[in-house]
């Protein structure tokens, strides 16, 4: 049954409990990251997924707290045995910058190091990202302090839709990737103008998409507490009908409806 693993929940800084947002889908055949932080290779041996199975990895922008964990991702896979070749996506603006990254620790010169493609996509709504035998995926910029691109996911073996919206204000090309997704996880940092949104904001883009649920990710865990968070959850639900939850670390989520 295909899966999506929340890896990481929290904004830009992150506490003992809480890593940076980041999420992997998991299905029958493949394992596809979706953002790169803090030390994913433990993450996803905590969650039973073997590092070896992720053959792809989406990369929504170029801020520390998204992909971060890239260079020791590539150099602990390679370390512990990988020759299997890795694909990573992305707009030009972050995959030229991350290649750069790599360049500045010289893994040109790392010895039998397994093949390595860059993708890079054009900052254009509805751009096909890929499709492999368990997920479709499709991709939209969205409005970010830097270029950043929002994803949709069907799941093929259950028809299940997915749609992340990555650090984004509210934006109609968000509503677009959730239009009658089954799930619309959406970042609510806070509501700032060139960067962000707050719950309630969040909300109002999943009732105009028509989701069936929402989940809250990206938020400010740095000195609040459990029930400051949970508030998050009432102000969603001041904008949005449907079914209202927060995004935790190690969270599974069952692709099925």
């Amino acid at each position: 049954m295909p899966r999506l693993v929340i890896l990481g929940s929290a904004s830009a800084v992150p506490d003992a409990d809480h890593e940076n947002t980041h999420m992997v889908l998991h299905g029958d055949h493949s394992a596809v990251l979706i953002d790169c932080v803090g030390r994913p290779l433990v993450r996803l041996k905590q969650v039973g997924i073997d590092p070896d199975e992720v053959g792809d990895i989406i990369l929504t922008h170029f801020h520390p707290d998204h992909v971060g964990g890239v260079p020791g991702f590539l150099m602990s896979t390679w370390l512990t045995g990988r020759t299997a070749p890795l694909r990573i996506y992305g707009l030009h603006h972050c995959l030229q910058r991350v290649e750069d990254l790599m360049m500045a620790y010289h893994w040109d010169e790392w010895m039998g190091f397994f093949p390595v493609a860059f993708h890079h996509l054009p900052e254009e709504r509805g751009v096909h990202v890929l499709e492999n035998a368990d997920f479709d995926i499709i991709a939209s910029p969205v409005k970010h302090y830097v270029p950043t691109i929002g994803v949709r996911v069907v799941a093929k073996k259950t028809g299940f839709v997915f749609a992340y919206s990555s650090d984004t204000v509210p934006t109609s090309s968000v509503v677009e990737l959730a239009r009658d997704a089954d799930l619309l996880i959406h970042e609510v940092t806070a509501d700032e103008p060139l960067g962000h949104s707050s719950a309630s904001q969040a909300g109002t883009i999943a009732q105009e998409a028509g989701a069936r649920a929402l989940g809250l990710i990206h938020y400010t865990v740095w000195n609040t507490t459990p029930a400051q968070r949970e508030r998050l959850c009432d102000d969603a639900r001041t904008t949005f009908d449907g079914e209202v939850f927060l995004c935790e670390d190690f969270q599974e989520i069952p692709l099925r409806r």
